[in-house]
Order: structure tokens, then sequence, then C-alpha cells
């Protein structure tokens, strides 16, 4: 049952009970229309998300009060929510929660503490509670009542129709790997790639470099900065000699986790990924974004200079 079946069957229940539920009915209880309706506030957290693409229409359910009508037409009568929050594709949750806030006015504190409650917001069971890779990037119109948890359920909401709609569980199966893993695998795509044209490349240096005997090392830097918490496109000799277990340097695999929320193109990229044998990828024009791959260690070094050529 997908998202939207599930809100509606639970609003269909709940609309012939001849009292409103005490908010108590959505704690996790035993019986299945109890757990049903304890999804259902999980996913959706009480908001009615109307969807295109990636654009939600994100409005609070006030109790006893049905939901407001979204209109998306031209005319006279068009009722738009107030604000209109974008949320770029690969960044990381902390950067999502700061502009949230901004946009919304609310207080930072309030989304970290929101985006802590993995559960309530409805986050799937492989995701192990943590938020980072399941705020899904998109437009997003928020009403001024919504809470942070309610912005952020939607969020999640709309991830669960993008894992839907790239088959992620299946998919992720089919190469052996866990969901968890295909999202950290598509993190790291999304922060590595210039260009959503590359990504299915990047994917394949990814894998490549796991499956090969020996096992290589990932050896990137935006996982030992996203370990260390700071931002840059290098990370520095002191910063490789980070215990972070996700100082991909240092060591075997992939991080524990997503390093930032990426978008469906490199989701699908994660379970798609490009025929090759590379096993290295360098930016040799980074004004124009151009990547450039290679599968032996000559032509990687060959890449690097005309790196160099371009940035002296």
């Amino acid at each position: 049952m997908n998202i939207e079946d599930l809100l509606r069957e639970t609003l269909s229940d709940m609309a012939h009970e001849e009292q409103p539920p005490p908010p108590g009915r959505f704690l996790p209880v035993n019986g299945s229309r109890s757990r049903r309706r304890s999804l259902a506030l999980a996913a959706a957290a009480a908001v009615t998300v109307l969807a295109v693409g990636s654009t939600l229409t994100v409005q609070s359910l006030s109790s006893g009060t049905a939901a407001p009508e979204v209109l998306t037409g031209q005319g006279s009568g068009e009722t738009r929510a107030e604000n209109r929050i974008t949320v770029n594709e690969g960044l990381r949750l902390s950067s999502v929660l700061t502009d949230l806030s901004a946009a919304t006015g609310k207080p930072l504190e309030e989304f970290q503490r929101a985006a802590k409650d993995g559960r309530a917001l409805g986050l799937p069971s492989y995701a192990k509670g943590a938020l980072e890779g399941f705020a899904f990037p998109g437009t997003y119109d928020v009403s001024p009542t919504s809470s942070p948890e309610e912005i952020l359920a939607a969020m999640v909401t709309r991830f669960g129709r993008a894992a839907e709609d790239t088959d992620l569980v299946e998919g992720a199966r089919r190469l052996g790997r866990t969901p968890l893993e295909i999202m950290t695998i598509a993190s790291i795509v999304q922060a590595e790639s210039h260009d959503k044209r590359d990504m299915p490349k990047v994917a394949r240096v990814v894998y490549n470099r796991l499956n090969r005997t020996p096992e290589m090392r990932l050896q990137l830097d935006s996982t030992v900065l996203y370990g260390l918490n700071t931002f840059g496109i290098r990370a520095s000799n002191e910063d490789l000699r980070s215990r972070s277990p996700y100082n991909t340097y240092a060591r075997l695999g992939l991080p524990p986790g997503p390093i930032c929320n990426p978008g469906e193109d490199a989701i699908r990229a994660a379970l798609n990924p490009a025929a090759g044998r590379w096993l290295y990828f360098v930016v040799t024009d980074p004004k124009k974004g151009v990547t450039k791959f290679a599968d032996s260690e000559s032509e990687y070094l060959k890449l690097v200079e005309e790196h160099h050529s371009r940035t002296r």
C-alpha cells in the first residue's frame, strides 16, 4: 500500500466515527487499525500533501476541520500557500534545517528536535532513525501554520514516493545491497557529480572500487569532510588522518550512511550504474564542470595533470 492509499483509507475510517479521535489514538498501540493510523501520522505528520513531481503543497489539518482546498488554476479564486521553499539536491541535513528555519521563521532548534524523531517522521526502517539522506529535495509550498514536524514529514513522504518510483528496495536486492547502502551511494554520486549525465559513471566507479579484489578504498574527500562537519572541495592532509567512520581514505567500504540528501537522478544512477571499468574520475575543468574517467592509474595521473593545467 503506498502513502496516498494509506492516508486515504485512514481519513475515510475517521470520517465515519461519531467523535474525533483523541491524540492518544495515534500513538503506537496494538491492533491493525490503530497501527495503520500510527503509520499514517508518522508518514504524513497530520498534513495533507498534494504532489506533482517534486512540488508539494503542505497544509495543516486542524482538529475536526477538513483540509482546505488547493486550487492550481490561474483564476482569481486561486489559493496559494504563503511560503514557497526550494530544497536543493545535495544539501546536508544541517543545511536543509537551517534553510527551512530561515524560510519559515521558525526556530532552528525546533527543526533539529523534530529531525531526531525518525519514527514520527515516518522514516523507513532501513533509515535506522536518521533523517540524513531522506529529506527529499524539491519545491514545497508551506502553510504558515505547518510545524517543523509536518514539513519534515512531508519531505519523508515525498522520499517514499521516489523510493517507489525508482523501485529502491527491489533494486537494492538485485544489486546485493541494502536500501541504506544504495542511498549512501546515491548521496556520494550527488555530492561528486557536476553534471547529472555523469552520475551513472560516478556510481560505476564506486561499485568498481567496492567490488574489486582486493577491495579498493573509496578515497573521497566529500565523505571525509562530512565526517568532520566541515565544508570544502579538498580534504587536507590533517583531515585525512581523521578517525571518523566517514574517512574513506582510511577505511574500506561505504561510510555508515548518506552524506547529503540526493535527488531522484542520483538514486536512479546508484541503482543503474553505467557499464565500464573505471576506477577513477577527475574534474578536469572545474569552471565548465567537465569530469573525465579512467580505469588505470597512469590514465588517472594524466587527468590530474590536466586538472592542474586548468587551475594554475
